[in-house]
């Protein structure tokens, strides 16, 4: 029996902060071997609660049709929202685990119960890598609806830098390490596309920022 509507919201964002008690755990080792790189100084996470996301920024999907965010957003079903790049070489990618590994503790389905859309922050990366990165963790996640559920989008740097402006979330390129510089969160969503929750893990490992909401 589905728990109601009403409660989806707050269940999700029980689930993402078992992110707070398992990323530390993942990112134990990494701590290890690298200290915090100098060139994520000034790097910040500020979301602003309440913040209305145009919803009508356009983004192509994982096969590569033109899609709007209001594409995914309907009465009653929040969204999750990740920002990253599919070539990150393991930010992102312990992000999206920890998310994962957080929701098969709850008995909501992406798709039916809410939504997940993550986006590419790099404005060279393709619809194929996308697809690419969709079809991995849409069989990590063991749910049937999470092919119908989860949207991996890319977009054009303009579009790209407002969604994130929306989310006060921080990102550059660095052309020395080859790669972008970026914090890490995983943001909620409401059906009518206003920032209610934003969770950013500890820093435990070499990029990760500290804790807060």
């Amino acid at each position: 029996r589905r728990p109601p509507k009403g409660t989806t919201m707050a269940r999700i964002f029980v689930a993402l902060l078992l992110i707070a008690v398992t990323a530390p755990l993942a990112l134990a080792q990494a701590d290890r071997k690298e200290a915090l790189p100098e060139e994520l100084e000034g790097l910040e996470i500020n979301p602003v609660m309440g913040t209305q996301l145009n919803l009508q920024l356009p983004f192509v999907d994982e096969n590569g049709k033109k899609r709007k965010l209001a594409d995914y957003f309907s009465p009653g079903k929040p969204v999750i929202l990740t920002l990253g790049y599919y070539k990150c070489p393991m930010l992102c990618d312990l992000v999206l685990n920890e998310m994962v590994n957080s929701l098969r503790e709850i008995d909501l389905d992406p798709g039916d119960d809410f939504e997940i859309v993550t986006v590419s922050f790099d404005p060279l990366e393709t619809p194929s890598l996308a697809k690419g990165k969709k079809q991995s963790y849409v069989r990590d996640y063991e749910r049937p609806s999470a092919a119908r559920g989860w949207h991996f989008m890319t977009g054009k740097e303009k579009n790209i830098g407002e969604l994130a402006n929306s989310v006060g979330f921080d990102f550059r390129w660095n052309a020395k390490r080859d790669e972008f510089m970026h914090g890490a969160a995983i943001f909620v969503i409401t059906p009518d596309g206003r920032l209610s929750r934003c969770l950013t893990p500890p820093r435990q490992g070499p990029y990760w920022f500290p804790f807060s909401f």
